[in-house]
């Protein structure tokens, strides 16, 4: 582990396994934790906000009679933090179902030496490594992620819905006109443009998932723990709020948009860096729509 303090969050109990292994990971006398325990699920809960945690250790056996929603409003409580679960090995399947509702990894009691630990907390502190370095990768007039910090946090989507057998949904955007609007309006009205298409894209997907400016006209969102089915309902959200943009801007002439959609679910080998180009492909192909009647056109689901 490194040398930085490392604020942990833990709710356990019976007799402190979790606890004994990260002292005997990070012992007292180099002082490089801060390890708060709770005892109740509420607590935690309550202790989230108040001691700014790195991470969270949850024993499911507090979260009893009903463990997976237990796990799901820790995750919603605190959706940038690593949450790491653990519990009896006769509780490994339920363990592992916690994958689905927010928690980054499991570990088995009795099996959760400092070796196991030390392992499974590198995997999470690299994850948050990743997204403070996307962070840096940010567009200055929109505020979203540039092709650069999008192909990273895709690229880690990718394996972890592999890992948790999950599936991503991946809508790209072009505005075809912005030349047009800068000859014709200027490049005030352009950034006008530009804004308001990154806030309709952020106001249609959730905080979890992924939305960027990717190239000068271009948009991509990342739709992350999605299932096909929900495909449709965000395509028609995605019409609808376009529609209303397309009546808003008519006095600084109207975004003219190509929109292209894709599914990836587990086991495929393609890259997303791969997934993304095929998305964009179909979006050249699409037919220059504008406002109102923007339709979608989706790519075959990549398996």
């Amino acid at each position: 582990m490194n040398t930085r303090n490392l604020r942990i969050l833990l709710a356990e109990g019976g007799h402190g396994e979790a606890a004994e292994s990260l002292r005997a990971l990070f012992p007292d006398d180099q002082k490089r934790l801060e390890l708060t325990i709770v005892p109740t699920i509420s607590t935690l809960l309550s202790t989230i906000r108040a001691t700014n945690p790195e991470m969270i250790l949850l024993d499911l056996a507090l979260t009893r009679p009903e463990p997976l929603e237990a796990v799901r409003c820790v995750h919603r409580a605190a959706p940038e933090v690593p949450l790491i679960v653990f519990a009896d090995a006769a509780d490994k399947d339920r363990a592992a179902q916690c994958l689905r509702e927010g928690a980054l990894d499991y570990l088995l009691k009795g099996y959760m030496d400092p070796q196991t630990l030390d392992r499974v907390l590198r995997v999470a502190l690299a994850q948050n490594t990743l997204e403070d370095l996307t962070d840096l990768l940010r567009d200055p007039l929109t505020g979203l992620y540039i092709r650069e910090g999008f192909l990273k946090l895709g690229a880690h989507a990718t394996e972890t819905a592999n890992r948790k057998h999950g599936a991503l949904i991946l809508l790209c955007v072009r505005i075809g006109n912005l030349e047009a609007m800068h000859k014709e309006f200027g490049k005030q009205a352009v950034e006008s443009g530009l804004r308001s298409v990154a806030s309709v894209l952020k106001s249609c997907f959730r905080p979890t998932d992924v939305v960027a400016r990717i190239g000068e006209p271009q948009f991509a969102a990342l739709a992350v723990d999605a299932i096909e089915p929900s495909g449709p309902v965000l395509r028609q959200r995605v019409e609808k709020r376009f529609a209303a943009l397309h009546r808003d801007m008519a006095t600084e002439g109207p975004l003219e948009l190509r929109i292209s959609m894709g599914f990836w679910s587990t086991g495929v080998p393609k890259p997303f860096s791969e997934f993304l180009d095929s998305v964009e492909a179909e979006l050249q192909a699409a037919p220059l729509v504008s406002g109102e009647h923007a339709v979608l056109r989706t790519v075959a689901p990549q398996r």
